[in-house]
């Protein structure tokens, strides 16, 4: 693509040793050419300034915790002490946190700063010239949530191969794509399927695995995993804890005349209560907590027997944060728990394999 601009800019650059006489039409087409080749450059030089921007005040903030002066007047309150001492738009706590976790993520991006030849051997390591040149900011804050520096390398090459907008690599993370290729007979049609049809794949339960299962990897969509809850129902149970009873899976409710099923129910003998357990093969949403929180409520009213205790909810999940949980629970009266499920770990030979095929192809 960068190829093509500068092409294309060096062919409109010649006609000014022309003096030919232009139409209307050849007129309008160079204005817009020059302005999407010149936008676009702009565009792209202020996302690179930027990730170098908030990459130096990672560093600052991180030199100013390990040596600074006056550390220990503001110690855990920093951050926000520094939002209120800069009062400047868009550099607020939020941004300073990204920042010092960018800082203490990605050490190439100081020895590119620093016109130092990259000392790492690791060939599973994206260079800083990749990194800053093709991913926004604001992809990187996305690869940052991610705890295993293998795992951020592969999201960082495909996200920069295919292109992926912010909100596509969130979905791609959130849907486990990393632990879907690892555990796939063929990683590399399930990534570029998700290039070639993502709206397809938007209308697709995504297919995963629970590890606690005890079976071969194979992956299963919403109705297939509940099938193998149920014929594995001994080692789920004992999963959450002692004292669990099946019930029912998807039990039916009327609500205003209208149906709703209940993924899983479950009767803890111990604790005298329903427990409700719904199942999302997607990062936590507050919607879902509502939705939980309405089956609670129902089965209080609707369920519960003389000596019972107040039903539970539990919402299992692919991933959470930890505040978005916190406000979505504040003010419920119902015993409501949000954790996630571990999928089956990949296998990293495979990916090493994958990823080292994508960097070839690459580079030819």
């Amino acid at each position: 693509m960068e190829d093509w601009k500068e092409d294309k800019l060096q062919e409109i650059s010649k006609n000014l040793e022309k003096k030919e006489v232009l139409s209307f039409d050849e007129l309008s087409v160079c204005v817009k050419d020059l302005h999407s080749i010149a936008y676009s450059s702009t565009v792209k030089a202020i996302n690179r300034f930027v990730t170098i921007r908030n990459f130096l005040i990672g560093f600052y903030i991180v030199e100013y915790e390990q040596n600074g002066k006056d550390r220990a007047t503001y110690g855990e309150k920093l951050l926000k002490k520094l939002e209120e001492k800069v009062k400047t738009k868009g550099l607020n706590e939020t941004l300073f946190k990204n920042c010092r976790k960018f800082y203490l993520n990605y050490p190439q991006v100081k020895d590119f700063l620093l016109q130092k030849s990259p000392t790492a051997s690791d060939e599973f390591i994206t260079t800083a010239e990749k990194l800053i040149s093709n991913l926004s900011f604001s992809h990187i804050v996305e690869i940052l949530t991610i705890d295993d520096k293998f795992e951020r390398f592969f999201y960082e090459t495909e996200c920069i191969k295919c292109c992926w907008s912010v909100k596509e690599l969130r979905r791609q993370i959130s849907t486990n794509l990393f632990l879907r290729s690892g555990i796939s007979d063929n990683p590399q049609k399930l990534v570029s399927q998700t290039v070639q049809d993502n709206a397809q794949m938007l209308g697709i339960k995504e297919p995963f695995t629970f590890e606690f299962l005890g079976l071969n990897p194979k992956t299963f969509n919403e109705n297939e995993l509940e099938n193998a809850l149920i014929d594995h129902l001994q080692d789920f149970l004992l999963e959450p804890g002692k004292g669990f009873c099946f019930e029912a899976r998807q039990k039916r409710m009327i609500i205003d005349d209208e149906y709703y099923y209940a993924d899983l129910v479950f009767y803890n003998r111990i604790l005298h209560c329903s427990v409700i357990i719904e199942l999302k093969d997607d990062e936590f949403k507050h919607e879902n907590l509502g939705q939980l929180n309405a089956y609670v409520s129902y089965f209080k009213e609707n369920e519960m027997n003389a000596g019972d205790n107040p039903p539970v909810g539990i919402l299992l999940c692919t991933k959470k944060g930890k505040k978005m949980v916190e406000y979505a629970l504040a003010g419920m009266d119902n015993n409501l728990f949000v954790s996630t499920y571990k999928l089956t770990l990949p296998d990293t030979k495979v990916l090493e394999e994958f990823l080292l095929k994508e960097l070839n192809a690459e580079n030819v």
